[in-house]
Order: C-alpha cells, then structure tokens, then sequence
C-alpha cells in the first residue's frame, strides 16, 4: 500500500525515521511507497497525489493517504486524474493523525501513535457481510394537527408521495385540497424504512375525503365547534346540527356514523406529536419524531427528502442459538441481549427448539430490519451466542493487536485505547484536536495524550470484555469507552456492567490502577472536561505483550486473555 504523509503546513511534527522503522517491524504494515516529504499535499502538491493514485492503480495497488479534513478534494482530484481508477474500483483510504496525534501538547512524541494509526489504517479491509435491503417509493405520512402537518407536507410533496393524518383537531387545512388527509386516533404503528403498517380509528363526524373544503358548516356552526381543520369540535357541540343541513349535498358530516378503522402502509413517517409512536431509544428507520422543535423538523424534511429508492445496510450480527442461554426445557433463563437491545429488535422465541447433542436449547429472534449495529447484544451475551460482525471480532482484535504492536515497536509505553463511535465521537475528538492547536501559547486545552490511541467503531458498545482484556494482555494499559448523547442509557449501565466485571479479574490478579473505564461526556462543548478525563496515570499492565490472535468464539478469546494476564500476574496465582 503506498502511504501518502503531509506535515500540514508544518503543523506537525513528524520523525520519518522512527515511523519507517516501526511499521517495519509491525507485522501487516508496510513500509513501500511512504512519503514523508509533503507539505500541502492538499494545495501545492496536488499533482504529488494524482500521481500516486495513477501509479497505484497501474501496479493494482491500494492508496492511503494520513489526511481526513480534505479527503473530498482528494477524492475529486482522484475523478479528475486521467489513469486513475474509480473509487468504486479501487477505495482510497484516509486516516486522520492531525487532531488525533499531532494537534495536541505532546505532539513532539506522538510519534508511536501515530504509527499504531498508520499501521491500523493499512490493514485490509474486513470481509464484506450480507447485508438488509430497504425500498421506499417515497410514500411518507405526515401525523400532527392541522396547520403543522400541512407545513411540514408543503416541505416534502415536491419530492414525495405524502398524505397526513390529523391526530387531533385546530390549525388549519390548506384550502386547495392538495393530498390525501384522514383523520383519527392512531390505534398502532409498526415497521420500518419502507414498509411501516399504520391503523387509526375515525370518530369525527366529518369525513374528510368526502369534505369539498367549501367552509359552509364553519360559517353556520353557532357555537364555532368546526374549525378550519374541517373537524367538529365535539366538546363544544350543542347539537344543532345547522351543519349537516348546508352540507347536504356533499354528505361528508354524518353524526351517527359508527367509528371505521383503517390501516393502510407508508415508507416513511414523520410524527409531529408532542409524544413519539415508539418508546425505545432508536425508533426504526424510516421513522422520524421532531414534535414541536423547528430545528428539529428542518433536519427531518431534509432527511426524508433523499429517502426513495433502495437502500442496503450490513446485517450487523450473527446468532448461534445451538449456545444461546435464553432458554432450556421450557424455561427462561438469560435475557441479556432482550433487555440491553435499544431498538426492541430482539425478542423471546422460547419454543424455537435447535437440536444439540440431545438437548433442546430455546432462542431468540433478532429483526434485521430494526437492528442499528450498537452491538450491545454481542458485548452483553454471556455464551457468545450473540456476536457483532461489522466489523467481526476477529478483526476488531487484528486491529488492536497492530495498533498496540506498532505502537510499542516505536518504542510506546502505556498505551490506552480510546474507543469512540465514528459520528459524534471522531468530531468531538476532532473540536478537541483543533482546540488544542490554539491553545499552544496559554495551554488552556492540552490535547489528547500522546498515549491516548483512538479506535473508531460504528458503536461504542461493539466491544466488550473480551477484546477489553485481550488488548490489555496485549499490551495495552487501558481501555476507555467514549459515550456521547447518541448512547442509549442501556449501553452506558451494560458497559459499566461489563468493565466492573473486567476489573475485578485485574485486580484480583494484582494489576494496579483503574483499567477499564467509560468516559461520558454529555455535553459536546465542554472540552474541557474531556481534555481533563483524558489525562490520568497509567495501570499496570503485562510485562510481556502477549501474541494471540483474537478469536470468533468469545469464550475462546477470553481464556487466551485471562490466561496470559495469569502468567504475567504481578501476584503469584494459584
């Protein structure tokens, strides 16, 4: 893989010599092609890297290149190249040791880390997993009062099918009689992107498809019981029944008319309600609750605007009910992945029966359409009967194992792991990077340390104990989880759960210090809180890093784990 590494105007600080010789050392880095002689790879030296992609992909080789900020513009630059292939041909990769590394008080000896992230980014990439498909033809629902939904409608008709659904009455209808409008009592709502079955139950006298909008009841209701919402305010009613006199006619008023129930499906939903339809921390896809936050509903008209078409997501985990604990004989035992999953995508099959060795082992179903990836299921399972796959653990563990590798051949000492998600995590780190560049003078932020080796996943609770006590056998002095306002509460106690567990078997086994550790920060803007977090004394660790591969069984990885750290107890262990 050829390695494109630029200074950045001289803002970093960079040692070519100790890098090469540490990725040399690193089984799975390579040291062919690394450039260190760039200065404005991104401006100046452009044509630097369209020759490398053209090189590249003359040789059919991979290009990475130590920059994130601007990984737009190189991916331009790469579309504009003559002889260089598509993205879709041949991925470019980026990695950030800016903000991450060099951007931070002890810049001047983040050279070990930096090695441990250029190594981590040259490994290849994990094997692709099957995945979920998703199709929407734009049929979006609009559920709230009157004059919200039909706002919010205007927003989106242009690009979608939508129809609302009035859940209460006031406000106001548009006069033109532009889309579909029922109205109801929203009685059940299920789904997901592309196939969400709704149900409401009709009372109001007023049956909107038939109602022309002619505005002759409003006009004569005396006690102004009918709004422009074209609903009877039935509290307010006297029962005069003017209206049903003026609309004749049209037939659309009908006080005798027994409650309907309808049920019809939509691709997506917005609910304007002050009370959202699903009560879990991460509603479905295709399913967004803004209420009565204009912000809010700007980025959801945003969102569900580029909602048509077919979408594919990783099936993000796999599940082996020959050793799932759920149930045996007919009885509820473990529920783990039941309690901790914040989607409700899991749920109990205990009469689903897998023959093994004799016995009959209960299980349970997981809904791929419903699953996000958190990954808690896999991190919570006692048995590993739940596993994470995107990536799979195997190479999580890969990754670790280098970075942890690299990092000590560059001559690292106490490293600790920072697991952050790729979202809110990697731009909190990056505020942290930038803020610490300009605070050199006052040094007001310091910076994630130069033993603070950050690891990007899709979530924070992906992984667990295992991978926890695998790197620190491995090497490492800590393990600490970011979690940011994106968790859901159950991760953060799960997480906990699971790092008292971890730490009791180090410090029983006469590790000093505090190993395992989540770091939550609630409030994105309070770096300094996070800069403080991040400065701590290291843990005792191994003295021999152990070697092992990371394995798919949880139960095999840990024995690996706990087998070393006993060998290599700083207290004599029977």
């Amino acid at each position: 893989m050829k390695t494109l590494i630029c200074n950045c105007n001289q803002t970093l600080p960079l040692d070519a010599a100790a890098l090469r010789s540490a990725l040399g050392k690193t089984p799975g880095a390579s040291t062919d092609g690394l450039e260190f002689t760039h200065t404005l790879l991104c401006r100046r030296e452009a044509a630097h890297f369209q020759r490398a992609a053209k090189d590249t992909t003359a040789r059919g080789d991979e290009l990475l290149v130590a920059c994130t900020q601007e990984s737009r513009l190189f991916l331009e630059l790469n579309q504009e190249t003559e002889g260089a292939a598509s993205v879709q041909e041949r991925p470019i990769h980026f990695v950030n040791i800016r903000e991450t590394a060099g951007w931070s008080q002890e810049g001047r000896q983040s050279t070990p880390k930096i090695a441990a992230l250029l190594a981590a980014a040259q490994l290849p990439a994990p094997e692709p997993v099957s995945t979920v498909s998703y199709r929407s033809a734009g049929r979006c629902l609009v559920i709230g009062n009157a004059e919200a939904a039909e706002r919010a409608a205007g927003m989106l008709s242009d690009k979608l099918d939508v129809s609302v659904l009035l859940t209460g009455t006031g406000g106001a209808l548009a006069q033109t009689h532009a889309r579909a409008t029922n109205s109801g009592r929203l009685t059940r709502l299920r789904g997901w992107l592309g196939n969400f079955e709704v149900e409401w139950e009709s009372t109001n006298p007023i049956d909107l498809d038939l109602c022309t909008r002619c505005n002759a009841c409003v006009e004569v209701c005396p006690e102004g019981a009918i709004g422009l919402d074209y609903q009877v305010d039935l509290n307010a009613c006297k029962k005069h029944r003017d209206c049903l006199r003026v609309c004749d006619a049209a037939g659309a008023i009908d006080f005798n008319r027994a409650p309907l129930s309808h049920a019809e499906t939509h691709d997506l939903i917005l609910d304007l309600r002050a009370s959202p339809a699903f009560s879990q921390h991460q509603p479905p896809q295709g399913y967004l609750h803004v209420g009565a936050d204009e912000r809010a509903l700007v980025d959801a008209v945003l969102k569900l605007r580029e909602l048509t078409g077919e979408f594919d997501k990783p099936r993000f985990f796999r599940y082996d009910a020959r050793v799932c604990a759920h149930s045996r004989n007919e009885k509820i035992g473990c529920s783990a992945c039941i309690d901790v999953c914040s989607t409700s995508a899991i749920r109990s099959d205990a009469s689903r029966k897998a023959k093994t060795k004799g016995q009959t082992a209960g299980g349970v179903i997981v809904d791929p359409y419903l699953c996000v990836g958190c990954g808690a299921c896999a991190t919570v399972c006692p048995s590993g009967a739940m596993s994470f796959a995107y990536p799979g653990t195997v190479d999580q563990g890969r990754r670790l194992r280098t970075m942890l590798a690299a990092y000590g051949h560059a001559g690292g000492r106490n490293a600790a792991l920072l697991i952050h998600s790729q979202a809110a995590g990697t731009a909190l780190l990056d505020d942290l990077g930038r803020g610490a560049s300009l605070s050199r003078r006052d040094r007001s932020l310091h910076g994630l340390p130069a033993r603070v080796l950050p690891v990007a996943v899709w979530h924070t609770a992906s992984i667990g104990i295992d991978l926890w006590l695998a790197a620190i056998a491995q090497g490492a002095s800590q393990v600490w989880v970011m979690t940011t306002a994106e968790e859901a509460p159950e991760y953060r106690q799960a997480l906990q759960e699971q790092m008292a567990v971890g730490q009791a078997v180090l410090t029983g086994l006469g590790y000093a210090g505090q190993h395992l550790r989540l770091l939550e920060v609630r409030d994105a803007r309070d770096l300094h809180a996070l800069d403080a977090a991040l400065r701590c004394e290291p843990a005792q660790t191994v003295a021999r890093a152990a070697t092992f591969s990371v394995q798919a069984d949880k139960r095999a990885t840990l024995e690996l784990a706990i087998d070393h750290l006993v060998a290599q107890a700083p207290q004599p262990v029977d």
